[in-house]
Formats: C-alpha cells, sequence, structure tokens
C-alpha cells in the first residue's frame, strides 16, 4: 500500500449510506483503506487500539447514531491526547444551525450535507480526494 494513503474511518450507522460511499470511492478510483464503525463508541474502539494504523488517519463522522452520536464523539476525541489532532469531516443529513456551529467549536475540517443521490455523493467524495490529496493528506 502507498506510504501516503490515508487510513479513513467511516463512522455511520446507515448501511446505505456505508455502501454509498464505497461505492463512491469505487467510482472515483479512491484507493484509500476505509474502515467502518458504527457508532461513537465502536468508533472509539478502533482508534484507540491497532484497528487502525495509528499514522494518516481522516475521520468522515455521521452526526445522527445511536449509543454516541458524532458530537459527543467529537468532545471524546478532542479531549483525548492521542486523538486531539485528528482530522474529521462531518458527512451527515443534519442541516440543524446548532449542529453545525458546534462541530465547528470542537474544529471540524469540515461539515459537508449528505446529497440525495449517488451521482451527487459521487461528487461530493471526489471534492474530499482531491481535498486530501491537495492538503497533502493523501
Amino acid at each position: 500500500m502507498d506510504d501516503r494513503a490515508l487510513n479513513i474511518l467511516l463512522v455511520d450507522d446507515d448501511e446505505i449510506d456505508v455502501m454509498t460511499v464505497k461505492r463512491a470511492f469505487t467510482k472515483n478510483k479512491i484507493g484509500n483503506q476505509l474502515f467502518v464503525a458504527n457508532d461513537g463508541i465502536q468508533a472509539l474502539e478502533l482508534l484507540r487500539s491497532d484497528g487502525i494504523p495509528p499514522s494518516r488517519r481522516l475521520v468522515l463522522l455521521d452526526l445522527n447514531m445511536p449509543r454516541m452520536n458524532g458530537i459527543e464523539l467529537l468532545r471524546e476525541i478532542r479531549a483525548d491526547p492521542d486523538l486531539c489532532a485528528l482530522t474529521v469531516i462531518v458527512l451527515t443529513t443534519s442541516n440543524e444551525d446548532r449542529d453545525r456551529v458546534e462541530a465547528y467549536q470542537l474544529n471540524v475540517a469540515g461539515y459537508l450535507l449528505k446529497p440525495v443521490t449517488f451521482h451527487a455523493f459521487a461528487e461530493v467524495m471526489s471534492m474530499l480526494n482531491k481535498y486530501w490529496t491537495l492538503m497533502e493528506m493523501a
């Protein structure tokens, strides 16, 4: 595997959205390794264990999840000295101003609304890939 590739953690409880992200990665030939957690608790377990390589990590985070939602996970990440520098991009259906404000207060790198169609979703993934490539993350 390319040593410049990212280890991407998708945190989302919606299996359709997870499949859509995977399809969008394939369509856009995004070769970064994709790990999946169904909620914040599972995401923390992966991040704090050997479940995901410790370097070059990026989190794509949904906000609306059971057990531990995205905002709660962000608070945990930012409070953890080993995780606080993680790059997190919110990818959610929530267009609530309070969610957006709170996410940015917790230092997310971006806040993107999940598109409705696969084509639009694939475009968002393509844009993200270009972003992290330009930022020397990929």
